[in-house]
């Protein structure tokens, strides 16, 4: 390579390298970190800056009378890494395991005034109930009085149309039963015949009216003659219960 003649120039001056120089840095100026581009230099140099990049410590340029001077300041270590430990609970596996509970729903409180009502209520129906079950019980058992008085008198107009004795004495009380008492059995079975033929006794045609008292009873009948049933009576039936049964005392 040729260089331009002229007295300017030296051929022996030594021609600039190709490296940069570092610019010279006043007292003012701030602290500059120097780089080293590898450009086109020998591997071995370029190996060389590689190991010094490597390397753990950095140099920089402090400020200082000197400018050419180059401090070294060495890198602080990092402080160790404390490990916090959280403290955890130990599980206990043993207790049991329990699900999502369910929450009852809330119950809205009532007036006070609702259990007295109800309770009042609840005794006045079972007042109500019993009067009825009674006033049932009672009816029913005048009821069945009553029916008992009418077979009472159905068994007596039985006896009479067969002229059965002993049932007569049977249902019978007082005066009546000592008119059938009077009677001789033998005296009985030789008359009553005759009478059936004549059709000389009462037939009961309807019983009407029936009303027990206690151990007393009057019943209102239709009856008739049996030689004339077209001729109608009303007669009456006086009744008292004993030996568990209601008896005929008189009969007119």
């Amino acid at each position: 390579m040729s260089h331009p003649s002229g007295t300017g120039h030296d051929p022996q001056e030594p021609q600039p390298s190709d490296e940069p120089r570092p610019p010279e840095v006043g007292d003012s100026d701030p602290v500059t970190e120097v780089i080293t581009v590898a450009t086109d230099a020998e591997p071995s140099e370029t190996a060389a800056a590689a190991d010094d990049a490597a390397a753990p410590e950095r140099r920089y340029t402090a400020p200082g009378f000197d400018a050419g001077s180059t401090q070294v300041i060495d890198q602080v270590a990092d402080p160790p890494t404390e490990f916090i430990t959280t403290p955890t609970e130990a599980v206990d596996n043993s207790r049991p395991r329990t699900g999502p509970q369910e929450i009852p729903a809330v119950r809205k409180a009532r007036p006070r005034w609702i259990r007295p009502v109800a309770v009042m209520a609840a005794v006045l129906i079972g007042a109500a109930l019993i009067g009825l079950f009674l006033v049932h019980r009672s009816n029913a058992a005048k009821a069945s009085r009553e029916n008992m008085v009418r077979t009472t008198i159905e068994k007596f107009d039985s006896a009479i149309r067969d002229g059965d004795l002993a049932t007569l004495r049977d249902i019978t009380c007082g005066q009546t039963r000592d008119s059938y008492l009077s009677y001789d059995d033998q005296d009985w079975s030789d008359t009553y015949p005759k009478v059936a033929a004549a059709k000389q006794f009462p037939v009961v045609a309807s019983i009407d009216h029936v009303v027990v008292n206690g151990d007393h009873a009057e019943a209102n009948v239709t009856s008739y003659m049996a030689y004339d049933p077209a001729t109608t009576s009303t007669r009456s039936f006086d009744l008292q219960f004993r030996d568990d049964q209601w008896k005929i005392c008189q009969a007119s």
